[in-house]
């Protein structure tokens, strides 16, 4: 079978960006000296009297986003996840979340897959920090379709959204002719008896495949993707916890404050189940090639698969 094509979801911010911008006029772009990195430059050439280079000013572009959304705008702030969520955490918090505003922020070079450049820029302490804001919705797409369709939800929502995108190019796993995206409903993947696997981001197609190989050893494990973490499919989390009652959650992020502590908050309180966290454990990233930390880090299908195998026993 021929292999998948892949496309960063990085890229996929861009070009939905230039495909909102026709549809939309209210469609403004914000960026912080990063509009090639992040994409964003797509946007740029189609519509430059719409974007906004802030400069390397992230807290500054926040609060142009809080302005312009309050003049009845509709922004999109982009920079790298370290530097949106993390350096302008103040402004999104107290500029846009606590009046509800109506921005959007892209966050880009997540978790990490950003590779070489290290644990200062390998955020995996945004999703975390981001569902901590009241009323903020927080998306984290797994492919080219879905990023792309998570986007327009994004423009379609009235309030803050946090949408976070990878470096690293992913496989498509996703049917744009029959894919459907809603905020805070998940998508059952594949079906299962034996073990839930909820994985949000890049981690889905690894999930996948792992679920392949448990297959073969006949352990039936159910694929969850968890493309919206806030608000949380809790429905889908308490029927996985009483179908299987046990739940594996997949994550390119720390396993503190992320999907599986959201995961969790609902088994604890909801239906009580096992639940293994699969993620960046307490500790920072390093420089090396992407695929290389994936796999040192865990979260290829063969950890995956492995670490589930011993969960299991």
């Amino acid at each position: 079978m021929a292999e998948r094509k892949k496309i960063a979801t990085r890229e996929s911010y861009g070009n939905a960006l230039a495909e909102l911008g026709k549809l939309h006029e209210d469609v403004v772009v914000l960026d912080a000296d990063l509009a090639a990195a992040t994409k964003t430059s797509t946007f740029q050439k189609a519509f430059p009297e719409r974007h906004i280079d802030c400069g390397i000013a992230e807290c500054n572009m926040i609060g142009v986003a809080a302005g312009l959304a309050a003049a009845g705008k509709v922004p999109f702030a982009s920079s790298f996840a370290m530097f949106a969520a993390g350096r302008a955490f103040e402004q999104v918090r107290n500029s846009v979340g606590y009046p509800k505003l109506n921005v959007k922020i892209g966050a880009t070079h997540a978790g990490i897959s950003v590779g070489e450049d290290g644990a200062t820029h390998q955020c995996n302490e945004d999703i975390a920090l981001m569902r901590t804001i009241p009323g903020m919705v927080v998306l984290n797409p797994a492919d080219d379709v879905e990023a792309r369709a998570a986007v327009a939800a994004a423009y379609a929502h009235k309030g803050p959204v946090y949408l976070r995108f990878g470096r690293l190019a992913v496989p498509v796993i996703n049917e744009e002719e029959t894919y459907q995206f809603e905020i805070g409903k998940s998508i059952r993947l594949r079906e299962g008896k034996d073990v839930t696997i909820i994985a949000s981001g890049l981690p889905v197609s690894e999930s996948l495949e792992a679920a392949k190989m448990l297959a073969e050893d006949g352990i039936e494990a159910e694929v969850i993707n968890m493309h919206t973490i806030k608000p949380l499919d809790e429905a889908a989390v308490i029927e996985a916890a009483k179908k299987t009652g046990k739940i594996v959650t997949v994550e390119e992020h720390s396993v503190i404050g992320g999907l599986g502590s959201a995961v969790c908050d609902v088994v604890a309180e909801k239906a009580p189940a096992r639940v293994m966290k699969i993620g960046i454990n307490d500790t920072y990233g390093e420089s090396g090639p992407a695929v290389e930390l994936i796999k040192k880090y865990g979260l290829d299908a063969q950890s995956i698969y492995e670490k589930i195998k011993g969960f299991l026993k």
